[in-house]
């Protein structure tokens, strides 16, 4: 059954991310704790279905104020297969060399922020640009990708340096090159892409560390509650609080 097939090849990539990344991801967590401490933020953006790990994190049921999410919508928009925001628009725009740099004009930014990154295979141009104006600001960089896989691939950035070059810390997401996973009958391309359930396995295993770094030095947590809960009254009021902390952060407060 390819379903099985696909569930397995999950698996391992699950168990290959627990054999070899957790020191990196322990690694990850502590800069990103370190940051949230010092009431400053970790900044997170990826193109295409590299931002559905950013969408994982804030605002996000179990999720927790510190995460800043930079969701640039002609890079993220797929309900629009074709016309407006398409997919032939997307792959034009994430190669382009620049944008990056714009896109980082409209945010405020500090040296004991973090700014986390999501790209599968490292070499296209806006995730590079971002990674490169951030370490311009005094930004660590954290990288997640597949970047044992992409060794050897050429960027496209004029740099000539992959995103997992630029970074400080790289958490190898181990997802196949390709993405897809199971192979099907009288077809050439393959089905069932693991990438981003290797992106999603790797983010929550981060933010449960940094959540646990942070716990063990009595830092207070501000967590996006459950509003579902029957019998939970003061829900409505953790969730207040949680986005009220948010804001008051934006503002620089």
């Amino acid at each position: 059954m390819l379903a099985k097939q696909w569930l397995n090849n999950s698996r391992d990539i699950m168990a290959r991310i627990e054999e070899t990344q957790m020191d990196n991801i322990r690694k990850a967590a502590e800069v990103m704790a370190d940051t949230i401490e010092r009431n400053r933020w970790v900044h997170t953006f990826g193109c295409g279905h590299a931002t559905i790990p950013i969408e994982e994190m804030y605002p996000r049921i179990g999720g927790f104020v510190g995460f800043h999410p930079m969701v640039e919508l002609p890079l993220t928009f797929f309900t629009n297969i074709t016309g407006e925001m398409g997919v032939h628009q997307f792959l034009f725009l994430e190669r382009v060399e620049g944008y990056g740099v714009e896109i980082m004009k409209s945010y405020d930014f500090d040296k004991q922020d973090t700014m986390w990154l999501f790209s599968h295979t490292g070499i296209n141009n806006v995730n590079i640009d971002i990674a490169i104006e951030s370490k311009k600001k005094g930004m660590k960089v954290i990288v997640f990708g597949s970047a044992a896989e992409a060794k050897g691939k050429q960027t496209r950035h004029s740099c000539g340096k992959t995103i997992f070059d630029l970074a400080d810390i790289v958490v190898d997401t181990c997802a196949p090159l390709q993405d897809a996973s199971v192979t099907l009958k009288n077809h050439q391309d393959k089905i069932g892409p693991v990438s981003t359930m290797a992106f999603i396995t790797c983010v929550w295993m981060t933010v449960t560390t940094v959540a646990e770094i942070l716990a063990e030095r009595g830092v207070k947590l501000f967590i996006h509650p459950s509003h579902n809960v029957p019998g939970d009254t003061t829900s409505r009021a953790r969730l207040d609080a949680a986005l009220a902390e948010y804001k008051k952060r934006i503002a620089g407060v």
